[in-house]
């Protein structure tokens, strides 16, 4: 989105405030595609923002769902059940029978308990239900491989599963392919492990690369597309011998966002100038940024036009209570004044999530999204948290 369309869509939103283009969603998704070509399954996962839900393009094959709270959202915006790849580490009966009733796709299974849980629903219905059993990179999720060998071993005891492959992710942000080649291979190699063991046949497998996304490069875009194109030989590599489906959250979404924040006020102490804006860290999450100490891009649209050009060093501060809040520093502005808007970019993943939403009761965000065949559409408006539900 240009820098003159969010000038324009100032008088339509509030600050602080999340834009979300769906046009660039849209695009990202689809250099994906092509990168990987048409026989690898593209997974969003809605926890990286399920405000992208609503929109998502139909270049995605399945969406993740990780949570109760992710689950309601797929049925208030009318998400394909049938795309659902239900996951998570946390299970309970509750939640199994709440995704089989809106008829999700897929269901992961992380432990002997989660394939019980889903194995019962399904007897109960009367139905039997594809399940991917996720193997662990080490980590609190999944199964060891003996115990993944041993429930494939049994799985004619559970007469509500068919067993159809394998799910594998080991976390975000994997910056050299060769980390990424390497797990391909190994989920390929336990596959062929499991068929001789076992003689089970994996049909599916769930992958989740974790490419990074670069926030703090000027030339991120074409940074992040070498890192796909390195990859996608060994995925389309992959895809001839198995159904892939690649999962990611941050990689499709993240130079879709901005996160509007208006200044509220300036001064400077102990000779650092410092501005406070009406957001903060409890709104605004960058990976990888620790006390501002990196710069994102930052757009500065002018509330006035400035007499005269004055460009100086500011340290950017959200409204907490806190010296934590520091959203960058030692950023040149020419003419940073009261009432100026500042827009960081690359935020339409986990950002608008991830934040202490309602660390000191400030509210939580405006959050709209944009096309330019639809304009702007506001998902939400403001929140107030300072209310509570029950009286004093």
């Amino acid at each position: 989105m240009e820098e003159k369309t969010i000038r324009q869509l100032l008088d339509e939103v509030k600050t602080p405030s999340y834009i979300f283009d769906t046009d660039e969603f849209a695009r990202r998704a689809q250099l994906v595609r092509e990168s990987f070509g048409e026989k690898t399954g593209l997974c969003f996962s809605i926890k990286a923002n399920p405000f992208l839900l609503g929109c998502l393009p139909d270049t995605f094959d399945k969406i993740e769902v990780c949570s109760p709270g992710e689950l309601t959202i797929c049925q208030k915006t009318g998400a394909d059940p049938s795309k659902i790849i239900f996951s998570g580490v946390n299970k309970t009966a509750e939640d199994v029978e709440r995704a089989m009733e809106y008829g999700a796709g897929t269901f992961t299974a992380e432990s002997f308990l989660h394939a019980e849980l889903i194995n019962n629903s399904a007897v109960k219905r009367g139905i039997t239900v594809p399940v991917l059993v996720r193997v662990t990179g080490g980590s609190q999720f999944g199964m060891d491989e003996q115990d993944v060998i041993d429930l494939i071993s049994r799985a004619d005891e559970y007469k509500g599963i068919e067993f159809v492959g394998l799910h594998y992710f080991t976390g975000t942000q994997k910056r050299k392919p060769a980390v990424i080649e390497k797990e391909l291979d190994y989920i390929a190699d336990f596959a062929d492990r499991l068929k001789a063991e076992t003689g089970f046949d994996t049909k599916r497998i769930e992958y989740g690369t974790g490419l990074a996304v670069d926030y703090f490069k000027d030339n991120a875009d074409e940074l992040e597309q070498e890192r796909l194109e390195a990859v996608s030989a060994k995925v389309r590599e992959i895809s001839q011998r198995f159904e892939l489906t690649v999962e990611m959250g941050r990689f499709f979404a993240a130079s879709c966002g901005y996160y509007l924040t208006r200044v509220m006020d300036v001064k400077t102490n102990c000779g650092i100038n410092y501005a406070i804006c009406d957001g903060g860290l409890n709104q605004l999450k960058y990976d990888g940024q620790i006390q501002g100490m990196q710069i994102p891009k930052i757009l500065h649209i002018k509330n006035a036009e400035a007499y005269a050009s004055h460009q100086e060093k500011w340290t950017l501060c959200g409204s907490l209570c806190t010296t934590a809040d520091i959203l960058a520093r030692d950023v040149l502005f020419d003419s940073l004044e009261i009432g100026d808007t500042l827009v960081f970019c690359r935020t339409g993943a986990y950002s608008a999530m991830e934040g202490m939403a309602v660390f000191l009761s400030r509210e939580m965000p405006l959050i709209s999204l944009y096309s330019e065949k639809e304009g702007l559409s506001v998902l939400r408006h403001i929140i107030h948290t300072d209310i509570f539900n029950t009286p004093i």
